[in-house]
């Protein structure tokens, strides 16, 4: 019989430690939001840009030199892109990602920088998960989900427990309430593990809110065929994976969707309270304590996923008045 490897609260802890030999801890601010104050763990200034090099940091390590060899394959719109390609650089492995035709144009470049081979196709009429797991196979490499993998999974977790450290040596409790944004559920699924009496709230863009209601439902409902146009190109995930969703439904994780305009005052408020460039998925777990979505509370953490913006598209938000 074939045994599951299942993500694992030590295999976070086992991810952090990994991910403090190679690189610095991410900043944690405490800013007040209606006068309760709230830590910030800032993701957005990771050396990629985003957590996702966590989770490929701690699944590309575990193989071994013959695999290595043989490199690895991925599909992403970007951040998870970048931490494979980052992570596959740093080890000596060809990467091969495949990435929508319409995927931010500073994703796409910033993984080719980093020695990445990328494969394009059309998200309205491809599968790239079929096509990332042909190119695997007739490569002999390995296949390395962005969220449906039990150590990319723990990886992303080290984010939280991170997090909760910087808390302590601040002298505040662990947190109580931890908000987090939601694409696949990797970085929510971690969060749980890490910090197992922490409430979770996973937040995702209006209309691509599958994780919300798969949890409200009690078993996984698919993105609809009509779902809106997002900014939240990070968190366009069209099914979570039993795997996130068995994790977050055993802790009773709950679940709010946030609005395109509450995402870009989000962004706005990050540049003038943290200054700090955050994307719009990035951004999504502060709209949803800015529009009163989710009721602040002293004890919270909410983490800022990502910054990797396109300058015209964020130049815009900027500019804009909702």
């Amino acid at each position: 019989m074939t045994i599951v490897r299942q993500p694992t609260r030590a295999g976070v802890r086992d991810a952090a430690a990994k991910i403090a030999d190679i690189l610095p801890e991410t900043p944690l601010f405490i800013r007040d939001i209606r006068g309760v104050p709230i830590a910030f763990k800032a993701e957005s200034l990771q050396p990629m840009g985003a957590f996702k090099l966590r989770g490929a940091w701690h699944r590309l390590t575990v193989l071994d030199d013959d695999t290595r060899q043989k490199g690895v394959v991925a599909f992403s719109s970007g951040n998870h892109a970048q931490g494979i390609a980052w992570a596959a650089q740093r080890l000596g492995m060809p990467a091969t990602i495949v990435m929508p035709l319409d995927a931010p144009r500073v994703k796409r470049d910033a993984t080719l920088a980093m020695g990445a081979e990328v494969v394009s196709y059309d998200r309205k009429t491809e599968n790239r998960e079929k096509i990332a797991a042909h190119l695997a196979h007739s490569r002999g490499a390995v296949l390395v989900p962005s969220f449906d993998d039990p150590w990319v999974i723990e990886g992303q977790g080290s984010a939280a427990l991170e997090a909760a450290m910087q808390m302590e040596d601040l002298g505040l409790d662990e947190p109580i309430h931890v908000v987090v944004p939601c694409g696949g559920g990797g970085l929510a699924a971690g969060s749980a593990l890490a910090l197992p009496d922490s409430r979770i709230t996973v937040v995702e863009p209006e209309g691509w809110d599958d994780m919300r209601r798969s949890l409200e439902a009690g078993w996984i409902e698919p993105v609809g065929p009509d779902a809106p146009p997002t900014a939240c190109d990070s968190l366009q995930t069209m099914e979570v994976s039993p795997r996130t969703f068995e994790v977050l439904a055993r802790r009773g994780a709950t679940g709010v969707a946030v609005s395109e305009r509450e995402i870009r005052d989000a962004q706005r408020w990050a540049v003038r309270h943290l200054n700090l460039i955050i994307e719009p998925g990035g951004a999504v777990a502060l709209a949803a304590l800015l529009s009163g979505k989710v009721e602040v509370e002293e004890g919270m953490l909410v983490i800022l996923s990502g910054g990797n913006v396109d300058p015209e598209a964020f130049a815009k938000v900027l500019a804009s008045v909702d």
